[in-house]
């Protein structure tokens, strides 16, 4: 009988380290497998067990949480849900999260290790820590005027602050609330439809994800290269470009929207827009020389994030002759996003020093402690100093005497460049307007902020005029917001709010 026993006894044992050595086998090998399997639920209920942290602006919440009753107990809401859409993206129990929402997922949910009160505690405790806060470089004043300014037409702005590279607004419209993609249910899918579905395409984010024809506007890139390959050695003196211009090695001639462009100064050519002698300077600076000067202001940089990931734009590096005439003139293959082109305009009014753009200033605690400061930009230099000088005079031009002149502020330095891109087969797609700019403070030595606006305008039918009607005032708007706060803060009044 006790060898019976001890046989029973020892085959239990054999079972129960084949159960210990299949438990570990799971936990070491299979956890990662299980955990992402879509049929478990545990790590979607665990994730909405408690409220996420919020996203601020000026340091008030423009997100939050509520209580569902259910089994995924919080569920995301937001305040002005379309205006800051293109910041905040969505947070979506069906369909995960996009933009801010998924870049600082971990500190919004809890699960980043900066907020564990010592390292390592999260790995060890298995444990989430209440969700922390995401503060961004947005001010309201300029989100709002941007967002009216577009008044619903497809388009998009993009501000900065020259000085330091942070987002100061992003604009897309026409918008969406992510609030109505938030829970789950028919209203949720509905919605997701809808939205999907639709010819405006209101969930594109246009500012940082959708890339144009930069038409005019890049001329200011031509320039700096010009000027700094000393292609052109005296911004003031005629070019020998003929009027109309034969691209090379065709029989097509570029006309000119503006007149007096026939050896137009480069000067010249920038304030009136003159194809002809931007084109001729991109092929006599030559392919290297231009691909080298667009690089510098970040095209063809695809690893740029905000911390969202930013639509690479382009400018070819393998061209004819006559294809980098257009290019250099912001057609051809040439594309941009509206933060790259507002980059342009940040460059050249911080003297040359291009800041590297950020989205979010910190990241904090639910109670308020900093646990991350990113502070200015990454800087590198997109021109000399002296060529930026120049470039500075010819934009204040274009808005003193040029196409421009619809930003214009009274007493307030502000350069500007206007431009209209078509495109399409024989120019049939909708005309984009663009302008961007710089506005600098009277007595401050610093820009207080750098613009980019594009507006898909089908009224934009003649270069430059339509870019100075349509997105002109929007950046002026955008710019007016951003001097007042400026001189608040130089005031003494920093204008901020309290944090919730």
């Amino acid at each position: 009988m006790i060898r019976h026993i001890r046989r029973a006894a020892a085959f239990c044992l054999l079972l129960l380290v084949a159960l210990l050595v299949n438990a570990a086998r799971v936990q070491l090998f299979e956890a990662d497998e299980l955990d992402d399997n879509p049929a478990n639920r545990r790590g979607t209920i665990a994730r909405y067990d408690q409220p996420r942290g919020d996203i601020l602006v000026g340091g008030r919440p423009v997100t939050g949480s509520e209580e569902t009753g259910e089994q995924l107990s919080f569920e995301r809401t937001y305040l002005h849900g379309p205006l800051y859409a293109p910041v905040t993206g969505y947070a979506s129990q069906t369909y995960g999260t996009t933009l801010l929402e998924n870049a600082e997922d971990g500190v919004l949910s809890g699960t980043d290790s900066l907020l564990a009160p010592l390292p390592f505690w999260n790995e060890f405790t298995r444990s989430r820590q209440p969700g922390g806060d995401v503060a961004t470089t947005v001010e309201a004043s300029m989100q709002q005027a941007a967002y009216e300014g577009l008044g619903g037409r497809r388009g998009a702005v993009a501000a900065l602050d020259p000085s330091t590279g942070a987002v100061l607004a992003l604009v897309s419209t026409p918008s969406y609330d992510p609030d109505r993609l938030s829970g789950t249910g028919p209203a949720v899918t509905d919605a997701w439809t809808r939205l999907n579905a639709s010819t405006t395409m209101p969930m594109l984010n246009r500012a940082i994800r959708q890339t144009y024809p930069p038409g005019s506007t890049f001329k200011i890139v031509t320039a700096a290269a010009a000027l700094d390959t000393r292609t052109v050695t005296d911004a003031d003196a005629p070019t020998d470009t003929p009027s109309p211009y034969v691209l090379p090695g065709t029989r097509t001639t570029l006309p000119n929207e503006a007149k007096g462009c026939e050896e137009a100064s480069l000067a010249d050519a920038v304030r009136v827009s003159c194809n002809t002698v931007m084109a001729h300077l991109g092929v006599e600076v030559g392919l290297e020389g231009m691909v080298e000067a667009a690089e510098k202001f970040g095209f063809n940089d695809a690893g740029l994030r905000i911390p969202s990931g930013v639509a690479r734009s382009n400018f070819d590096t393998d061209m004819s002759d006559d294809q980098l005439a257009l290019s250099s003139i912001g057609q051809f293959n040439t594309t941009a996003t509206p933060l790259q082109m507002a980059m342009v305009a940040s460059a050249v009014a911080n003297g040359g020093d291009l800041r590297r753009p950020h989205l979010v200033d910190r990241v904090t605690t639910d109670d308020g402690d900093t646990v991350r400061q990113e502070g200015a930009g990454a800087s590198s230099w997109a021109m000399s100093p002296s060529t930026a000088v120049q470039l500075q005079r010819m934009m204040v031009e274009v808005v003193e005497n040029g196409t421009g002149s619809n930003a214009a502020i009274d007493g307030v330095t502000v350069g500007g460049k206007t431009g209209t891109a078509q495109h399409g087969v024989d120019n049939s797609g909708l005309p984009y307007a663009w302008f961007i700019s710089w506005a600098r403070s009277p007595g401050s030595g610093r820009p207080a902020v750098a613009v980019a606006v594009v507006v898909e305008d089908a009224s934009a039918d003649r270069a430059d005029i339509s870019g100075g009607g349509s997105a002109a005032p929007i950046a002026r708007a955008v710019m007016e917001a951003a001097l007042e706060k400026d001189a608040d803060r130089r005031n003494g009044d920093g204008g901020g709010a309290a944090g919730r």
